[in-house]
């Protein structure tokens, strides 16, 4: 959940800068996310309006196999 939460604050950050922008990993990243080790994380669309991201973390790293998902209001499921 936390990377997900990091990645919705730059992402929110970006479109702060770029309303009409689309974000991915590497606009993320320049915006201050950084990836968890053990974790799968996909910008499932990356505009502002239907922002949707994706975290899952790897089992075998001790994070749980669950994947977390993020929507343009900041609600995290499940």
């Amino acid at each position: 959940k936390s990377d997900l939460k990091n990645a919705y604050t730059a992402a929110q950050a970006y479109f702060s800068d770029n309303p009409a922008g689309t974000v991915d990993e590497t606009i993320l990243n320049d915006y201050g996310y950084k990836k968890s080790p053990h974790v799968t994380f996909t910008v499932v669309t990356g505009t502002q309006n239907a922002l949707s991201m994706t975290a899952k973390g790897d089992a075998g790293g001790g994070t749980g196999d669950i994947t977390y998902t993020v929507d343009s209001t900041g609600n995290i499921q499940p």
